[in-house]
């Protein structure tokens, strides 16, 4: 499949057509289970789409949906989800334009699988790759991490904690428009979900060929979260997020950048996580609370797996 358009790696394929500049990208889900707190696996195809095109820059226009659904699974689930995936793209103002569905043998799949791809245009004069973060940058967050991992797991385990955790699952698309709004030197915007924060900043730090030093202090966590994790033997770092984003910002542009975020309701709790370094270059190291600091690994495996 080796071509300049998958070259780079990012979340989706950037190209002009007639002059336009165009992002797509695809997605498949497979979460289990298919509902959980603060979401469900319609929701979330919608969302994981829109925000992969969000994070090359692009306001995500239209959306296919394709289903895969094991022979017998519920009317009422499918209705529910379906429903939940129109009132997605219509947070999103994104449109579903065409799809397709297939029924596979009863125990030959498992309930419903979902793929979902999208196309968006690039407006705003902005240049967002991977391969763009540069010594001095600010990295940002929009807010508390690691909440749609263990949702998935509080309820694929029956666990039950004091404070119902719900997923992050959002449209992150409004929130990346005011951003480059502010600012049009955004260098690098990633999703962190699968693998999470640090697999996010791992890819990031080799494919740039940067050093990243995170401070531990400045990463939002909700406490609920922090003592699940703790608990379940997880570090936050590496458990999945739906409705977060990464951004590679140069520091004269750092704080425009952060007002914005934090003047938008998925973004109230942003903040300076980190930043780049010209040491250690493809790897990033975590100062600890206690003044320590450790490197902090590319993933080994998945630790949740079928998460999104």
């Amino acid at each position: 499949f080796k071509n300049d358009l998958l070259e780079p790696l990012h979340d989706g394929a950037i190209f002009s057509l007639n002059g336009v500049k165009l992002a797509f990208s695809t997605d498949s889900y497979v979460v289990n289970p298919i509902f959980f707190p603060g979401g469900d696996i319609g929701e979330l195809a919608v969302n994981g789409t829109v925000n992969d095109l969000s994070m090359c820059g692009a306001r995500p226009l239209y959306l296919s949906a394709a289903f895969i659904i094991e022979e017998g699974f519920p009317m009422q689930d499918l209705w529910r989800i379906v429903v939940s995936m129109q009132e997605a793209a219509r947070k999103a103002e994104v449109a579903l334009v065409t799809g397709d569905t297939k029924v596979v043998d009863r125990g030959k799949g498992d309930k419903i699988f979902i793929n979902t791809s999208g196309v968006g245009i690039i407006e705003k004069p902005v240049d967002i790759h991977p391969c763009r973060a540069a010594i001095g940058d600010k990295i940002l967050i929009n807010g508390p991490i690691a909440s749609h991992g263990i949702a998935i797991l509080s309820v694929r385990e029956g666990l039950e904690f004091e404070t119902v955790m719900e997923s992050d699952t959002a449209p992150l698309n409004g929130l990346v428009l005011k951003m480059m709004e502010a600012s049009p030197q955004i260098h690098v915007l990633r999703d962190p979900t699968r693998g999470g924060l640090a697999s996010a900043l791992n890819e990031i730090a080799k494919q740039a060929n940067i050093g990243i030093t995170l401070k531990e202090s400045t990463i939002p966590i909700q406490e609920s979260a922090k003592g699940a994790c703790e608990i379940l033997g997880l570090d936050p770092l590496y458990v999945a997020n739906e409705g977060k984003l990464l951004a590679f910002v140069p520091p004269e542009e750092a704080q425009k950048v952060l007002d914005a975020m934090k003047a938008h309701p998925y973004g109230v709790e942003s903040a300076i996580i980190g930043e780049v370094v010209a040491d250690h270059r493809g790897t990033v190291i975590l100062n600890t609370r206690i003044g320590g600091s450790r490197v902090v690994d590319m993933i080994s495996g998945e630790q949740l797996p079928r998460i999104c």
